[in-house]
């Protein structure tokens, strides 16, 4: 029997620190399309480290990632339902890690957000395959992750053709 999904409440989600960032600063309790908002609260961050090294920039990477994976098995754990909808730091950490050596400039961070949602949404194999069989915060994260690397490479394809 599966639990229904209860998002927490604002002041419920700043009092809990695995919340806060599993729910991606509250982006998360979007009442539609959450993984979207979720993905969309990770552009101003990228704004800001964007110019980081790509050494630096892969270290954040797998710093969000390890966060990522600590934060949303607690929530998930807390709110009783494994990969909770409202949890979107996945999404988030998919995004920066499609970013990752893109070019400069809006229209790119537009591109990036495009390819990320679509193969986040579609999950091509072995996205879908992993989304359903690996449980806990890894498995939460590791779909998204693979929706990156597909997104990435995508990215940096057409900034190859033009």
């Amino acid at each position: 029997m599966t639990k229904t999904a209860i998002n927490p409440t604002f002041s419920e989600m700043l009092r809990n620190p695995d919340h806060f960032f599993a729910f991606g600063f509250g982006s998360g309790l979007a009442p539609k399309a959450p993984g979207t908002f979720g993905t969309l609260a990770a552009i101003p961050i990228f704004w800001l480290i964007q110019d980081l090294t790509p050494a630096l920039y892969l270290i954040w990477l797998g710093v969000t990632f390890a966060l990522g994976v600590y934060w949303c098995d607690r929530s998930s754990k807390a709110l009783g339902v494994h990969d909770h909808g409202g949890i979107v730091w996945d999404e988030m950490v998919g995004y920066w890690l499609t970013m990752f050596l893109a070019p400069a400039g809006l229209l790119w961070m537009l591109i990036g957000f495009v390819l990320f949602r679509f193969f986040d949404i579609v999950k091509p194999w072995p996205i879908g395959w992993l989304d359903k069989r690996v449980g806990g915060g890894f498995g939460i994260m590791i779909d998204d992750v693979l929706a990156g690397i597909y997104a990435l490479i995508v990215l940096q394809l057409l900034a190859l053709w033009f």
